[in-house]
C-alpha cells in the first residue's frame, strides 16, 4: 500500500475527530498541518477558524497530528501543503536534503519550560533523573538538549522517557513516572505545589526558534500563488489573535474541548503577548537558524551546517506582506 493510501485514513480520522470534513482533491483545499491542539491553538488555528483564509480566497483545512515525526513525513510526502510546527524539525529536515523550506516564523519566542519535582533544586540535579520528552528529533527533545548544553550538563547524564504530547509528558510527571518534563508553559497555570519550574527556554536558550511555517519545495514550485495568499492570511490571523484576547481564548477552548474556566489558554495567551513570543510579520531570523544549526551539529543531530539560504524562502513572506492587512 502506498504512503498516500496509508495516510489518508489517518488524516480523515483526525479531521473527523475535529469536526472537519475531508474535501476532495478537486476542491483545491489548502491542507495545513499542526500538532495536536493545545492551549495556544487560538493563535495557530485562527487562520482557518477566523475567516482569514477565505478573505484571501482560500479554503483551509486544519489537520491535527499528534507526533511531529508523522507531521513532517506527511509534509515531505505531499499529503499536506504546509505545517506550523517546530522550527527545529524543519531545519533538521531541510539540512538533510528533503526539500523542506521555512517560509515564515509565527512563534519565534519559546514558551517551553522544564517542570520538575520540588526536590530537584537546580538543573545539575537532573543528572541520573528521568525526563519526559517527545520523540527523538522533535522540538521538545531538541530544545531540552539545547538547554542541557547551555547548563553544561552532558546529555548522557540524563535518562529520557518518550511521552508523546505535552499533556502526556505532564501527566507522566504528575504520576511520578518521570522526575521532570519539558512542556508548554500553559501547565504553570494548573501545576500543583509539589512541582516547580526548573528552567525556562526563553532565558536558557533565547536564540532557539519555536514555530515556523514550512512547506515542501514542490509546493513553492507548483502552488506559489496560493502559498503567498496563505502566508498573508496567517499574518492577518496572528495579528487579530494578538489583539483579540477573548476570541483567541475562546477558539483555544473550542480546539481543545476545554471548559470555559480552564486557565491554561488565558495564561499562554497573556505570556505570549507580554513576552512578544509571536510575530504577526512572520519574519525569518536567519541568525537564529544559523545558531540552531550549530547546536544541532554539536549534538550530532545533523552532520554539518548548510547555507541558511537553502533552508528558507524569504520571497514568499515578502510577497505575502504586500497582501496582508488589507
Amino acid at each position: 500500500m502506498s504512503m498516500r493510501a496509508k495516510a489518508l485514513p489517518l488524516v480523515a480520522g483526525v479531521l473527523f475527530a475535529c469536526g472537519l470534513s475531508v474535501a476532495s482533491a478537486q476542491d483545491k483545499v489548502w491542507k495545513h498541518g499542526i500538532l495536536e491542539a493545545k492551549s495556544d491553538s487560538g493563535f495557530i488555528a485562527m487562520v482557518a477558524k477566523g475567516g482569514f483564509a477565505e478573505k484571501h480566497g482560500l479554503k483551509v483545512e486544519i489537520l491535527q497530528i499528534k507526533a511531529g515525526a508523522t507531521l513532517m513525513k506527511a509534509l515531505i510526502s505531499g499529503e499536506i501543503d504546509s505545517v506550523d510546527m517546530g522550527a527545529a524539525e524543519a531545519i533538521v529536515a531541510g539540512a538533510r536534503g528533503t526539500g523542506v523550506k521555512i517560509v515564515g516564523c509565527t512563534w519565534p519566542g519559546m514558551p517551553q519550560v522544564v517542570l520538575a519535582k520540588a526536590e530537584i533544586k537546580s538543573p545539575a540535579d537532573l543528572a541520573g533523573k528521568v525526563v519526559a520528552i517527545s520523540s527523538p528529533g522533535s522540538l521538545p527533545d531538541l530544545v531540552f538538549k539545547g538547554m542541557l548544553d547551555a547548563e553544561n550538563i552532558p546529555v548522557s547524564a540524563v535518562q529520557f522517557a518518550t511521552q508523546g504530547a505535552d499533556l502526556d509528558r505532564y501527566k507522566s510527571l504528575l504520576a511520578g513516572i518521570t522526575d521532570a518534563a519539558i512542556v508548554s508553559n500553559e501547565f504553570e497555570a494548573v501545576m500543583p505545589s509539589n512541582l516547580k519550574v526548573l528552567m525556562k527556554a526563553s532565558t536558557t536558550v533565547p536564540q532557539f526558534l519555536r514555530l515556523c511555517i514550512a512547506v515542501n519545495s514542490k509546493v513553492i514550485e507548483t502552488r506559489r500563488d496560493e502559498l503567498v495568499r496563505f502566508i498573508a492570511a496567517e499574518m492577518d490571523a496572528y495579528k487579530y489573535a494578538a489583539s483579540n484576547r477573548d476570541a483567541n481564548i475562546k477558539l483555544a477552548h473550542e480546539m481543545t474541548h476545554a471548559k470555559p474556566d480552564d486557565a491554561r489558554a488565558a495564561f499562554i495567551v497573556d505570556q505570549a503577548i507580554k513576552e512578544k513570543q509571536i510575530d504577526p510579520a512572520l519574519a525569518i531570523p536567519s541568525d537564529r537558524i544559523d545558531w540552531m544549526q550549530n547546536l544541532f551539529v554539536k549534538a550530532g543531530v545533523i552532520p554539518k551546517v548548510v547555507p541558511t539560504a537553502s533552508l528558507v524562502d524569504a520571497s514568499v513572506r515578502d510577497d505575502a506582506a504586500k497582501l496582508a492587512n488589507k
